[in-house]
């Protein structure tokens, strides 16, 4: 497994490869210390082994969150994690809608940041309870999540769902969430749809959060209950 860390503190860096070692002996790191360096990683020739990028949200020579977006453009396939000082909810909604898979805040503990990595490299999706907190459904009550717990259980009217879905997404969203019910793989979705996988990846992440799910395989079962794909 190979881990790439994008991030200007050494300190940070290298507390992160020490606990992410806890994943496994075979555990290797690239690391990146700036936006150059970052660029060179993700454009090197063995960047396809690459099993999961943390990236810093603030790096010398980073704009906003472009490095973000070219991180995910280069490498579709590989799952994105960021990493910030800052925990804004409205921050954290942007960056899951633009396709990372979670976002950890440096505050948090070395245990949390394993449970999260685990969780992503399991196919879900990594959200922080401060922006659980926030969800416009209120569904959040102020209680702390952790990434094991199940999510919180949907509507049990198909039609009730059917509706909120159509309100939470959009048009190429629901065609996405259509062919991903039928069991097909990012790639094909792609090819069905005539868009990039990183596209399909953006979308995915809006659909995971409209079910309330953590990864793929909880939403297909999720989208089979609902009458209206």
């Amino acid at each position: 497994m190979r881990i790439l860390i994008a991030d200007d503190h050494r300190l940070i860096v290298e507390g992160v490869k020490l606990k992410l070692a806890e994943l496994g002996p075979d555990t290797d790191f690239v690391t990146a210390m700036d936006m150059a360096e970052l660029r060179d990683a993700i454009h090197a020739p063995e960047a396809a082994s690459l099993s999961l990028a943390l990236v810093d949200l603030a790096m010398p020579g980073v704009q906003g969150s472009e490095h973000l977006t070219e991180v995910i453009e280069q490498l579709p396939e590989l799952p994105v994690i960021v990493l910030s000082g800052v925990e804004d909810p409205n921050l954290m909604k942007n960056l899951l809608a633009m396709g990372v898979q979670g976002f950890i805040p440096k505050a948090y503990s070395p245990e949390v940041m394993l449970s999260a990595v685990r969780l992503v490299l399991s196919g879900g999706v990594y959200v922080p309870p401060l922006m659980l907190q926030e969800r416009a459904d209120g569904a959040g009550n102020g209680a702390a999540t952790t990434p094991t717990q199940s999510p919180t259980p949907m509507p049990a009217s198909s039609d009730s769902l059917e509706e909120r879905l159509r309100k939470l997404l959009t048009e190429r969203q629901i065609d996405v969430l259509r062919l991903l019910s039928q069991g097909k793989p990012n790639k094909l979705i792609a090819r069905d749809l005539g868009i990039s996988e990183g596209t399909v990846k953006i979308h995915l992440a809006a659909i995971f959060r409209a079910l309330n799910v953590r990864n793929r395989v909880e939403a297909v079962v999720a989208s089979r209950r609902i009458s209206g794909l």
